[in-house]
C-alpha cells in the first residue's frame, strides 16, 4: 500500500515536460529525448504480438542499494518469446538484482553482473516451480536479455540470445562515424554457436538442426498464431523445460516436450559480458532486439543516428525497420499501420530501441558524484489482452 501511494504521490508531481514528452501512435511507444546521468538517450517500443513480448528499461542514478553510491545508468533490453512472462519476470527483477549484489560488493563488476543474470534465472526457475501445476506452460515461455551499464567512465555489455548492442564510434582522420558491435550473439545461424553446441553436446548429433533453410537449437519451437515460429538462440532465461528434464513431460503439451529425454540442459543462462573502457570519440550506443537488427545493418542504424537530431532516434530506428518490413512484403507502410497486433507478427516481430548518447564530460565523471534521476521502462504490463498499446511507466527525477 506505501509503496503504491509512493508511485501516485512520484507522477502527481512529475514534470509536466516529462508527460508530454511521452507519446503513443498506434502500436508505437515513443518517448524521443530524456536526460540520463550520463548525457541524453531516446526510447521505442513497437508492438507486433498479441501480447508484446519485448520489455525494456532505462534506470540512471544510483546503483546500489546504498545512497553513497556507484551512480550510472543501467539499460534492458529482454526479448520474450512463447510469451511475456519471462520478459516482464527480468523487467522487474534483474536490476534490482544488480543493486543487491552491487551493494555487497560496493562496485560494478562482470562478477555482480553475472551473479544479477543467475539470480535472475534461479527466480523465474522458482517462479515456473510454484506454477507448474496450474500454469505448465509457463516452464516454455523465456527471453533473451540484453544488459548496458555505464559507470565510471566504463561500460558492461551483457548478453544472452540475438538482441545486439552497437556503438557509433567517431573516426577523427575521416569524420565518419563507424559501427562496432559490442554483444556477443547465441544465435544457431551462427558457425560457432553451432559448433559450440555440439562441443557441450557431444553424444547429441542433433542438437541443431537445419530445417527451412534455417539452423535452430533442438527443442526450440515456438507456438503461436496457429504456426510453429523456429528460434535460433542457445542461451536465455526461462526455457526451463529445455534446461530441466523434470519440466518436460505432461502437463507440458506435447508440442513442446522433446521425445528423448535429456541429460544436460539444452540451453544455458550464462551470459557474455565484455568490458569497454569509453573514450571521447564514442558518441552513442544502440540497445535494440533482434525484431530492428531483422531489417538493418549496424551501419544503417549507427547513419541514421548520426545523421538526423537525437530527438527521436529511437522512434527513427523503427520506423526505418518498419519500412522495410513493408518494402519486403510489396506493401506500403501506412498499409502495414494498419494491420492489427497479432496478425502484424506475420510482418515483423516486436521491436525494442534505447539510444543512449555519450557526453563525454558526464561520462568521465567520478562514478561518485549523483546527477540526473531516471527509472524509466517500456513494453507491455499485466494488462488485458484487448488493450491494444504498449504500455510504460516513467519516473524522472532531476536530483543535484
Amino acid at each position: 500500500m506505501l509503496s503504491r501511494l509512493i508511485n501516485f504521490l512520484r507522477a502527481c508531481w512529475r514534470p509536466l515536460s516529462d508527460l508530454s514528452a511521452r507519446k503513443q501512435e498506434g502500436l508505437l511507444w515513443h518517448k524521443d529525448t530524456g536526460q540520463h546521468l550520463n548525457g541524453e538517450y531516446s526510447m521505442a517500443v513497437v508492438q507486433a504480438n498479441t501480447l508484446l513480448e519485448d520489455q525494456s528499461q532505462i534506470e540512471s542514478g544510483c546503483l546500489s542499494l546504498l545512497d553513497s553510491g556507484p551512480y550510472g545508468t543501467f539499460i534492458g533490453v529482454y526479448d520474450g518469446h512463447g510469451g511475456p512472462e519471462t520478459s516482464r519476470y527480468i523487467n522487474d527483477h534483474l536490476f534490482p538484482n544488480l543493486k543487491r549484489f552491487t551493494s555487497e560488493q560496493q562496485s560494478i563488476s562482470v562478477d555482480v553482473i553475472r551473479k544479477a543474470f543467475q539470480a535472475t534465472e534461479e527466480g523465474f526457475l522458482s517462479l515456473v516451480t510454484k506454477q507448474w501445476p496450474i500454469k505448465p506452460q509457463i516452464a516454455a515461455v523465456g527471453s533473451c536479455c540484453l544488459v548496458g551499464v555505464i559507470c565510471g567512465g566504463t561500460l558492461y555489455v551483457a548478453n544472452l540470445g540475438d538482441s545486439r548492442a552497437v556503438m557509433g564510434k567517431l573516426v577523427k582522420a575521416t569524420g565518419e562515424v563507424i559501427a562496432i558491435q559490442l554483444s556477443a550473439e547465441h544465435n544457431a545461424s551462427i558457425e560457432s554457436v553451432r559448433q559450440e553446441l555440439h562441443s557441450l553436446h557431444p553424444d547429441d548429433p542433433q542438437i541443431v538442426v537445419l530445417k527451412h533453410n534455417v539452423w535452430r537449437v533442438k527443442g526450440l519451437i515456438q507456438f503461436a498464431m496457429l504456426a510453429y515460429v523456429l528460434l535460433q538462440i542457445s542461451r536465455s532465461i526461462g526455457d526451463v523445460y529445455l534446461k530441466k528434464a523434470e519440466f518436460n513431460r505432461e502437463p507440458l503439451f506435447a508440442k513442446f516436450r522433446l521425445r528423448q529425454p535429456f541429460k544436460r540442459p539444452i540451453l544455458s543462462s550464462e551470459p557474455s559480458i565484455s568490458v569497454h573502457e569509453l573514450q571521447p570519440d564514442d558518441q552513442f550506443l544502440i540497445f535494440a532486439s533482434d525484431g530492428l537488427w531483422e531489417h538493418l545493418s549496424n551501419q544503417e542504424a549507427v547513419n541514421l543516428v548520426q545523421n538526423h537530431p537525437r530527438s527521436g532516434s529511437a522512434k527513427r530506428l523503427v520506423k526505418a525497420a518498419l519500412l522495410e518490413a513493408a518494402k519486403k512484403r510489396e506493401m506500403r507502410y501506412s498499409d502495414l499501420k494498419k494491420i492489427e497486433r497479432g496478425v502484424r507478427r506475420h510482418f515483423h516481430d516486436d521491436i525494442t530501441v534505447v539510444v543512449v548518447f555519450l557526453d563525454s564530460n558526464l561520462v568521465s565523471r567520478a562514478s561518485s558524484l549523483k546527477g540526473h534521476t531516471v527509472s524509466l521502462r517500456g513494453g507491455g504490463v499485466h494488462l488485458p489482452a484487448k488493450t491494444l498499446a504498449p504500455y510504460s511507466t516513467v519516473t524522472e527525477i532531476a536530483t543535484t
